[in-house]
């Protein structure tokens, strides 16, 4: 959890110390194309240290990716902290970026490789929350630290975004290790004690698990075997590349949907409607970051409720009524502004529908992202395809932060268009093109754009398992799975 809550310090305390005016004072004023760099350097950073995530996570497991991925991102607060000019600035922060994708692939794959079955959708989206509690932790204290008459106002919470990776250091190796992992490792006692604590509590003639361990054993194996561990494994089969597709659209979704607007830009876009006091915008910052947590937390107890498609419709439909609202109202606003003359009522709208995106995006693009990346993709790819994932994201969020303030700057309220359309898009592919995975397991998810018969052969070692063989006859009925089932088709 501490890994999504540094990744939302990043985003509110960046947005925040840009209304600072020691901050401004400091890096002199940046506006434009500069401005967007200095925010857009995380995500650069992010997408340098893609290529290592999945060889980090396969090699040394989920724990050990999150404790490297940490001190990564610890030494770029301190940097950042201590930042003699913009240059410093800017490569402490592509530091943090660096760190991040790492500790977020690997937490994600641990929660869901972890958690029990019909707890794994809560678990996944709950991880996504924790962001908001990042989010919210940087906004208040950044609203503390701005009557700080120096440059400790902004350094304070630059060093203080160390703090929930020390504590992901301090505690990330007390927990278990994923038992996927350790079975693709042929660690196959360690994996089932693991099971046996956590899914069966302690039971170890558990049928449950008996039943778990052979369908792990029996998918993980088909999928290795398939498998060369190469990045050009994500597009060796139609299946396959159909995960590419979906991945790429979640990663575009999730940071092209106008959130990066709101998460980076709030104090640019409240000045353009009349908010001047820096004061005041901080705590209409707060307050936002405080109604994000409440409303991701909400929308995470939700998943176990509603389809995925179900929810992702409603989130993307929610999405475009709302920007078209707050386009109109932004309008009214500027051009009643320009006409010497002060639109009370759609100032009060631009507001009202910026507090209203927040639902809207979290009970899908943050409530489900990672539950679903989860269960698209299986063991063998995982840390791929949600690396993959991240590269799209990531990308999405350097373009988006960058071209933001020029857009604002150039055409001003007409820049609310661009994701208008974007928006309308979002809509049609999701109906189009997302698959449904609510109600299965993860093996078998593992073969949802396969044959269906590969899927059975998949899950035939648990049925057997309940059928009450023991332990050596369920392994030689999961191994003669394996030998017939060709998952190259």
């Amino acid at each position: 959890m501490g890994i999504e809550i540094t990744s939302g310090f990043d985003s509110q305390m960046i947005n925040a110390l840009q209304i600072s005016d020691h901050w401004q004072d400091y890096f002199n004023e940046p506006a434009g194309s500069w401005s967007g760099f200095i925010n857009a350097s995380y995500s650069l950073g992010a997408i340098l240290s893609l290529p290592f995530v999945p060889i980090l996570n396969d090699r040394f497991g989920r724990r050990w990716a999150i404790f490297i991925g940490s001190w990564v991102m610890v030494a770029g607060a301190i940097v950042q902290c201590f930042a003699q000019n913009a240059g410093n600035y800017i490569f402490a922060r592509i530091m943090l970026g660096f760190g991040i994708p790492t500790c977020i692939v690997a937490a994600s794959a641990l929660i869901g490789e972890l958690g029990y079955p019909k707890e794994r959708p809560i678990l996944t989206s709950l991880f996504n929350v924790s962001y908001f509690v990042g989010e919210l932790t940087a906004a208040g204290i950044c609203f503390g630290t701005n009557t700080i008459a120096s440059n400790w106002s902004w350094r304070t919470p630059s060093i203080l975004q160390a703090a929930p990776s020390l504590i992901q250091i301090s505690l990330v190796l007390l927990l278990p290790e994923s038992p996927r992992w350790l079975i693709s490792k042929d660690r196959h006692e360690e994996a089932h004690e693991i099971l046996i604590k956590y899914h069966a509590e302690g039971d170890c003639d558990s049928e449950f698990v008996r039943a778990e361990m052979a369908q792990i054993r029996a998918t993980l194996h088909m999928e290795i075997e398939a498998s060369k561990k190469s990045w050009l494994d994500l597009f060796t089969t139609a299946g396959m590349r159909r995960r590419v597709i979906l991945s790429t659209a979640l990663g575009l979704f999730t940071q092209w949907s106008g959130n990066t607007l709101i998460s980076y830009y709030l104090g640019k876009l409240l000045k353009m409607v009349g908010w001047t006091n820096s004061t005041d915008i901080q705590k209409v910052n707060v307050g936002l970051s405080a109604w994000s947590l409440i409303t991701a937390a909400t929308a995470a107890l939700l998943v176990t409720r509603f389809r995925r498609r179900v929810m992702y419709m409603a989130c993307a439909i929610s999405l475009l009524c709302i920007y078209i609202g707050w386009t109109i109202c932004m309008e009214e606003t500027m051009t009643s502004d320009a006409a010497g003359n002060i639109n009370h009522g759609a100032g009060i709208g631009v507001i009202f529908f910026i507090f209203a995106y927040k639902p809207a995006y979290n009970i899908g693009y943050n409530a489900l992202t990672y539950t679903y990346l989860v269960e698209l993709w299986p063991f063998a790819e995982r840390s791929r395809g949600i690396a993959y994932f991240q590269l799209w994201g990531r990308l999405a969020t350097f373009f988006t932060t960058f071209i933001n303030p020029i857009g604002l700057d150039n055409i001003q309220w007409r820049w609310l268009i661009f994701y208008c359309c974007w928006l309308g898009f979002e809509n049609v592919f999701i109906y189009f093109f997302f698959p449904e995975t609510y109600g299965r397991t993860l093996e078998e998810l593992a073969f949802i754009f396969e044959d269906k018969e590969k899927s059975d052969r998949a899950i035939a070692a648990v049925e057997k398992a309940r059928a009450g063989l023991d332990d050596n006859e369920t392994e030689k009925s999961a191994e003669t799975i394996v030998e017939h089932a060709d998952v190259r088709a």
